[in-house]
């Protein structure tokens, strides 16, 4: 099954991509200056930073070749070479942002992964982070012919959609599933607590249902526990919520996210494989509680890192700006919800 992509014929977008070495595996663009959240004008949509992400098969090389061409993207570590900069790529979630970056007149930030890494997120949740992002609507700019990648794309979207399921009730609604994918991402994540508005899940999805059913219709559709009616824009869930259905789900979850729940659930010194213990979670009537912090717990550690990450990749005068406007961004949700 092919991978729904959103892509855009936008001229804005591709213009961007122009400056860039383009040994590219895929490039997307997310985010509030791409897709309209609620309580944001169409103006502030104009005006808003545009995110960007390149996957690249040599992250060296093309780290090198963007020196020559972008030296001023970087920060103090442009002295230490591509090969160092790629190392501290591969630290956190295994992504090197450049931010508050001039671009075609819009200030743009870009995350440059390796190929491998972004593979490895999207089967096995190593960290969360791309994979994340990818969980929801984006533009696809750019994807070579790599069939590895896009099997990864779509296990990513089932994998989003079976935790979900876990996390939810028997019966819901179709917001209330993408409310869910939306903010697994977000779990766990520190800069909710400090540095991001408060309802960002419900502002990513409300304006942009139509987005989500164009990237999950496919995937809800092949789903037996799922009616799905695309030309209504409605599905009726009846989840198994027995303890024969729960474990299916579980055993489905990608190995990082398992791992996590079964780290949660063993008790110390015990050695039990990983079955038995999903197992004993799926007779849980906290099961969804459960994979919850599972989920809480990587995206707890691989936000951490990458924040820490951004005062060496951004430089401090960098960094201080980028946070004072997700402060500001924050305190302007809170107030408007007030």
């Amino acid at each position: 099954m092919a991978l729904p992509v959103l892509s855009s014929s936008a001229v804005k977008f591709r213009r961007v991509l122009a400056h860039f070495p383009q040994e590219l595996s895929l490039a997307f663009a997310y985010g509030s200056g791409v897709f309209r959240q609620a309580g944001a004008s169409a103006e502030h949509g104009e005006t808003n930073m545009l995110d960007f992400v390149f996957a690249v098969d040599d992250a060296v090389t093309w780290h090198m070749t963007n020196l020559l061409k972008n030296r001023n993207h970087y920060s103090f570590l442009k002295f230490f070479g591509p090969k160092k900069i790629t190392t501290i790529q591969r630290y956190g979630a295994g992504i090197y942002y450049n931010t508050l970056v001039p671009c075609n007149d819009r200030m743009i930030k870009y995350g440059v992964i390796s190929t491998d890494a972004l593979i490895e997120d999207l089967f096995h949740w190593k960290t969360l982070y791309v994979a994340g992002r990818l969980q929801k609507p984006v533009k696809i700019l750019a994807q070579n012919e790599n069939s590895k990648l896009q099997a990864a794309l779509v296990s990513n979207l089932k994998s989003a959609v079976t935790a979900a399921f876990l996390m939810l009730p028997e019966s819901f609604s179709e917001e209330d599933l993408y409310m869910q994918i939306a903010g697994l991402s977000y779990s766990g994540d520190f800069r909710m607590i400090i540095g991001e508005d408060k309802s960002k899940v419900q502002n990513i999805v409300k304006p942009n249902v139509a987005h989500f059913q164009k990237l999950y219709s496919n995937i809800l559709q092949d789903c037996p526990q799922v009616v799905y009616k695309h030309h209504l824009g409605r599905l009726e869930a009846s989840i198994d919520k027995s303890p024969e259905g729960q474990f299916t789900q579980l055993m489905a979850l990608p190995k990082t996210l398992q791992q996590k729940i079964t780290a949660l659930v063993n008790p110390p010194g015990k050695n039990r494989d990983v079955e038995e213990i999903l197992l004993q979670v799926a007779h849980d009537p906290d099961c969804g509680f459960v994979v919850h912090q599972g989920i809480s717990g990587i995206v707890r550690s691989s936000s951490i890192v990458q924040s820490v990450k951004t005062i060496l990749t951004a430089g401090a005068k960098k960094s201080v700006a980028y946070s004072m406007k997700k402060l500001y961004k924050m305190t302007k949700g809170g107030l408007k919800k007030s």
